[in-house]
């Protein structure tokens, strides 16, 4: 090959391939010709130059918060909040949605349900301006849709103002929603072809608050209207009073579009008193006319199963999205009260000589879906081919677990449905001798000594090894802690002995029970159980499937008694 080719290249017509070799010949320059001087000579300026990194532009982002279940926020909305700097937010929004910006996000509440709290109008105004110029990316979260009965079209103005960059993300707002969770279309051919969409004024005989009653009341179609519970009543009296009949079909909407919400049915003459029997809570959506007759028909979401069921879930925070997710599809309120969270094991070598003796051993056991991700996750660290794990049978303890091995595209040898030592170690004996064969069993740190026992018993050379701890979980970014000791829960699942352990560690299970008479608990196995009833307690329901389907299947399988909410 030439010296003068790189990597295999032929050098062609006398070129050099660029960055390779020795520098290339510079042009030839005749004897005592003189030197070209520079176009321009900086060398004088070279103590003076001084270089400054570029001021960032802050931007603010108007993105609608949704109506309050977090599933109908847009994707632009999810996108924008997972990037933000700084995340100003109505006091009313879901505070899962919160979760979806980044750790290191500013979070500051715009205002709270209490009047006189919160920022003020002129503070929000000043806070927004001043991180937008010091270059921060800002979403101002506002309930609803910004434009639609939000502070959005002022707080854009503001920005324009003050040449400040913004961009407005619609959102889903309440009042189109909680009309459609409660099964009220707002328009229908037979029924109604013209809508009519009103902030109620806390006095609605002021029309200098912009709206004609008489207007309202005379004109066809139906009226939507977002307004306290306490204005129900002198709303009614203003319509009934300039012409709209008193027997006119009206629905309240409270919590609407989530596992709170709550409606009623009545008229015009009657519906004030109804929302005060049923205290209903505010704010509320209204909806006046004749589309209210297809509520019986089409009320969709308050038929689900689960409805009116507020459920507290204690699994680790990265886990708790598939459960909580199931539950809410059910129609129940779920509250992540995360109680444990995971962490690298205490003794980190014993995992490090396990990876490294992959090949000795005959079987690899998991016993939960958390061994599986952390295992893997310090496997990946050590090897980068799936082949360095070895010739090891593959055990998995519960389809959850043998689901999570099955995403790997590994193939399960036995899977035991019982969680218990004593069946997992029959189903050992009845698909082979594990005499003097070699099992490296994987699972938390702390963990009942029963099972590695039960193995050793039938002759097997057990490795006991922490893929990882848990350790208790202390924060509430969304405030559902807080919640459950202000107002109690109909269900707390718990998934593990840490999940009860720690928990009663935070709340005093026994105590909490005994402030909310109707809080039951359900487990998901009888390991879990066992955690209980060491506290002296029993579960109400315990699942026969030890698994998330198992959980979800005892709920919807218990008493209509037990299902009744507080």
């Amino acid at each position: 090959m030439p010296a003068n080719s790189a990597f295999g290249f032929r050098s062609s017509f006398g070129l050099r391939p660029s960055g390779f070799g020795s520098s290339p010949p510079r042009p030839h320059r005749r004897a005592g010709a003189s030197k070209s001087p520079p176009l321009f000579d900086c060398s004088a300026w070279g103590s003076r130059l001084q270089y400054q990194a570029m001021k960032p532009k802050g931007i603010v982002y108007l993105v609608g918060a949704g109506p309050g279940d977090a599933g109908l926020l847009t994707l632009r909305a999810a996108e924008l909040l997972a990037r933000a700097d700084v995340v100003i937010h109505d006091a009313l929004v879901n505070p899962e949605v919160l979760t979806l910006a980044p750790k290191s996000a500013e979070l500051i509440a715009a205002g709270q349900p209490a009047p006189g709290t919160g920022l003020a109008a002129s503070e929000l105004k000043e806070l927004l301006l001043a991180r937008a110029r010091a270059g921060r990316s800002i979403v101002r979260l506002i309930g609803g849709d910004p434009y639609f009965f939000g502070s959005g079209s002022e707080e854009a103005e503001l920005l324009a103002d003050a040449r400040v960059p913004f961009e407005v993300v619609p959102g889903v707002s309440s009042l189109v929603a909680a009309p459609n969770f409660a099964g009220v279309p707002l328009t229908h051919r037979e029924f109604a072809s013209q809508l009519t969409l009103l902030a109620g004024h806390p006095d609605p005989a002021q029309t200098a608050a912009g709206i004609d009653w008489r207007h309202v009341a005379t004109s066809p179609g139906t009226k939507v209207v977002v307004l306290g519970t306490e204005r129900i009543g002198p709303l009614a009296e203003q319509l009934v009073g300039h012409g709209l009949a008193a027997d006119t079909p009206v629905a309240i909407v409270s919590g609407g579009a989530t596992g709170r919400q709550r409606s009623i049915e009545g008229t015009l003459a009657n519906i004030a008193g109804l929302a005060a029997d049923a205290g209903i809570g505010s704010p509320a959506v209204a909806v006046i006319g004749n589309v209210v007759k297809l509520r019986s028909k089409l009320n969709w979401f308050e038929r689900r199963p689960l409805y009116g069921q507020r459920i507290v879930v204690t699994r680790a925070r990265e886990q708790a999205g598939q459960l909580s997710r199931r539950l809410r599809e059910l129609g129940a309120e779920v509250l992540e009260v995360p109680t444990i969270k995971l962490e690298p094991p205490t003794r980190r070598q014993d995992l490090v000589d396990a990876l490294l003796a992959l090949n000795s051993y005959d079987w690899l056991v998991f016993t939960s879906p958390n061994g599986v991700s952390k295992f893997f996750e310090y496997f990946f660290k050590q090897f980068h081919d799936m082949r360095d794990l070895g010739g090891a049978r593959i055990a998995a303890v519960g389809p959850a677990t043998a689901n999570k091995l099955k995403e790997l595209h590994l193939q399960v040898d036995l899977m035991p449905d019982e969680a218990l030592a004593l069946e997992i170690a029959e189903a050992f004996s009845e698909f082979e001798s594990i005499e003097n064969l070699k099992i490296c069993l994987l699972r938390a740190e702390v963990a009942n000594r029963e099972l590695p026992e039960a193995l050793e018993a039938l002759g097997a050379i057990v490795d006991d090894i922490a893929c990882y701890q848990t350790v208790p979980e202390t924060e509430d970014p969304t405030g559902a802690a807080a919640s459950v000791l202000e107002r109690g829960a109909d269900w707390v699942a718990f998934t593990s002995a840490s999940t009860v352990e720690n928990f009663h560690a935070r709340f005093d299970l026994p105590a909490l029970q005994n402030k909310f008479p109707q809080l039951k608990t359900i487990t998901i196995g009888p390991e879990t159980s066992k955690a209980l009833a060491a506290l002296g307690l029993k579960p109400a329901l315990e699942a026969r499937q030890h698994s998330l389907d198992g959980l979800i299947a005892a709920l919807l399988a218990a008493p209509t008694a037990e299902l009744q909410p507080a």
